[in-house]
């Protein structure tokens, strides 16, 4: 019975630590855009190099 309130203890510390880190990447914009960088490939101009 124990090891139930260690992995429920556990459960929660990772639980809050990957809410920090979703928190952390919404502050910093890493959520803003992303559509764009998928699209990107699909509409960049082809460069002709000469061989």
């Amino acid at each position: 019975m124990e090891i139930m309130y260690v992995m429920i203890a556990l459960s929660l510390l990772m639980a809050v630590g990957f809410l920090i880190a979703f928190v952390w990447s919404i502050k910093n914009g890493q959520q803003e855009d992303l559509i764009t960088p998928a699209m990107r490939i699909l509409t960049e101009e082809k460069i002709n190099k000469p061989l």
